[in-house]
């Protein structure tokens, strides 16, 4: 097993119903920071299918509170419905308030099946459903353009554009990192292997890094591989190309309460009834010991980073015991926390 990486995702959707005030998001995104223990912290997104503080508003304010961790949306399921234009400004201003190399776009389609809010979302925007595969890509490409010529032009099937000038300009160089995050499953009119194969040519041609989610460790390993053998196809280094798995956690000696609290968590964070066999996917929960076993699994199966979000009431409980008898058994601090930095919160 190489060295692992750790991450830890912030619950923003959580706010809307009273599992975390902003300040608190804010003060445990500052507590990773100065722990020396993660290496990134990421947010989560959507606009009003999944309605939630705004990540791209969010990321600005923990880049002016933190120093050291990457920041990072994921996956940014608005992605399709947001214009590039506008999007290159914004994004490109957290780029100058983070500093050069610390934010992560990780692009998704969102809701590829439609309905529902996904589809209020649709409708709000204008954005047909059966678009949001293609605005994806171009949004990456026009995003590219914005940032890396003095004046952009773009000609898509979505968005055309003719000499626009985007300032301010990232400082990080060529641009800030661009990731596609990709969890296939089956459709109507295509099946999983098909829908596999076509994600994993999307991630190799657009993207600097893969993030994915409710997987196994078998169909993770299956995955990565398909995905590296296409960045060699392509000529790209695939040991360099990066990859995270978005992962749930509940620490707790008894099992059957930790899965309890995962379920009612995820019930309430999403509005629907997250199953047995999905949350025994989704989330690592039991003794410290067991969720080491199953983190482990899939550091085996090539995972470069997990990044965990909490599926517990007691947020800063659980983050303590994650940081203290978890995480420790996997690497020792990437960094120091600096002289004066808030240390997290004790018991």
């Amino acid at each position: 097993m190489d060295k692992l990486d750790f991450g830890l995702t912030l619950p923003n959707r959580g706010v809307l119903f009273g599992v975390e005030t902003m300040e608190d998001l804010l003060r445990m995104g500052e507590e990773a920071d100065a722990s020396g223990v993660f290496k990134s912290v990421w947010v989560g997104d959507s606009i009003l299918a999944k309605r939630r503080p705004e990540s791209v508003a969010l990321l600005a304010a923990l880049a002016a509170r933190t120093k050291h961790v990457r920041l990072a949306v994921g996956c940014m399921a608005s992605f399709p419905v947001r214009h590039p234009v506008l999007l290159a400004a914004q994004w490109a201003t957290v780029d100058q308030i983070a500093g050069p190399d610390r934010l992560i776009l990780a692009a998704c389609i969102g809701g590829e099946g439609g309905g529902g809010d996904w589809q209020m979302e649709n409708d709000a925007f204008g954005v047909p459903q059966g678009e949001r595969i293609g605005r994806m890509v171009e949004g990456i490409q026009a995003l590219k353009a914005l940032w890396t010529n003095e004046k952009a032009s773009f000609d898509g099937k979505y968005y055309r554009f003719s000499g626009v000038v985007s300032e301010p300009r990232p400082v990080t160089k060529p641009h800030p990192s661009i990731w596609i995050a990709a969890n296939p499953r089956p459709t109507a009119h295509t099946d999983l292997k098909t829908n596999v194969e076509r994600a994993t040519r999307r991630i190799t041609r657009h993207a600097a890094g893969w993030m994915t989610t409710l997987v196994t460790p078998a169909e993770f390993a299956d995955r990565l591989g398909l995905l590296r053998a296409s960045l060699r196809d392509e000529g790209r280094d695939a040991d360099a190309f990066d990859n995270t798995l978005y992962y749930n956690v509940n620490i707790n000696e008894d099992r059957e309460a930790a899965a309890a609290e995962s379920k009612k968590f995820l019930d309430l964070y999403y509005g629907f009834d997250i199953t047995r066999p999905r949350l025994d996917v989704w989330v690592a929960y039991g003794s410290p010991d067991e969720v080491v076993e199953k983190v482990r699994a899939f550091a085996d199966a090539g995972a470069k980073e997990i990044t965990f979000r909490i599926t517990s009431f007691d947020q800063a409980g659980q983050y303590r015991r994650l940081v203290k008898e978890v995480l420790p058994a996997f690497s020792q601090p990437r960094h120091s926390p600096p002289a004066g930095a808030r240390q997290p919160a004790r018991s």
